[in-house]
Parts: C-alpha cells; structure tokens; sequence
C-alpha cells in the first residue's frame, strides 16, 4: 500500500489541503524564487489588457472631420460651377445687347428704344459686378493663357511690343482671381 505524499502538487495544493484561493498571496517555497513569486502574483493581479479606445475614437473623429471638410469643399464647387454658369449666360446675353448697340446708325442712337437698350445693357453690367464679375483688359497687356484665348499671331504693329494682346476679338471676363470667360484675342508674334 501506497501512503500519499506531502509533496506540493504543481498549480494546485497537496492532496488534502484545501486550494489557495485566487487572491491568496503567492509565497515562495524554502528554497524558491521569490522574485518569481512576485512576478506570478503580478500577473494575477493585472487587468486584462484593453485596446486603446482613446486612440481608436480620435482617429475615427479625424476621419468625421476630413469627411465634412472635403463634402463642404465639394458643396462650394458645385455652388460656384452653378452660379458661374448663370453669369456666363447673363455674360452672353450682354454680348448680345452690345452688338446691337455697336450695329446702331448716329441717328437711331437717340431713340427711346435705343435708350432701353443702353440701359438694360447697363443694368446688366452693374449686376455681374455687384457678383464679382469684371472684365479683363486686353489690348496692349502681355498676353496671359489664364485669361486671354489667341485667336490669330501677327507681326508686332508700331507701339506694341512682341508678345502682346494687339486686339480684342471677343471680350473676356474674370470673377474674383479666375477667369469666367477667357479673352479672344490676337497676339504680337514674339520671334522672326
């Protein structure tokens, strides 16, 4: 017959001897670690590890943030493409008023219909630039691809200088720092 032995049972408690309980305090056997005691009752004790939400909850806030700004971004644009194509028809409709002006005889100039003419056309004028619509100089400025479309080159006349806007064949109107509608225009030649 067998007699049972007092040995300690590894992670457990000899046979018959209650169990230590979970939050009993670790002690080290004669002879054992102790720092290893301390290291085993640490990990006992520690919390489980969380995942660091903070972290987690500013990056998805940036991300509601880039979100709204580039939607915003996006809302002006289609604001400013939709009020820039009301004023290119309100540019053209000007055009229109002013060729009729420009095609007046001296004496039909002084008629009332003709009057109603010069002042609608006025009266347009005075609504683009309450918008921020302006035209754009041409003739004898130096010829810019942002707000001038050349139509023709040609040898530099007497006092213009090679490079330069000579005429204007279709006027150009900018909004703000952009041009609305390019300038038609015809160019000095810059080389022999």
């Amino acid at each position: 017959m067998k007699k049972a032995s007092r040995d300690p049972v590894p992670g457990g408690s000899a046979p018959g001897e209650p169990a230590p309980s979970e939050d009993a305090p670790v002690t080290a056997e004669p002879g054992a670690d102790a720092f290893a005691a301390e290291t085993v009752q640490a990990e006992r004790l520690a919390p489980p590890a969380e995942p660091d939400y903070k972290d987690r909850w500013l990056r998805a806030e940036a991300e509601i943030q880039n979100t709204r700004r580039r939607a915003q971004r996006d809302r002006d644009e289609a604001v400013r493409a939709s009020e820039d194509r009301i004023l290119l028809d309100m540019v053209e409709v000007l055009d229109d008023l002013e060729r009729a002006l420009a095609a007046l005889q001296p004496v039909e100039a002084q008629a009332a219909w003709a009057q109603g003419v010069a002042l609608t056309a006025q009266r347009l004028r005075d609504a683009l630039a309450r918008r921020g619509v302006t035209a754009i100089s041409t003739v004898g400025e130096p010829f810019d691809p942002a707000f001038h479309e050349a139509m023709l080159e040609i040898p530099a006349p007497e006092g213009i200088r090679p490079g330069a806007v000579t005429q204007e064949v279709l006027r150009g109107y900018r909004r703000s720092e952009r041009a609305l509608r390019a300038a038609r225009v015809v160019v000095a030649r810059t080389g022999g």
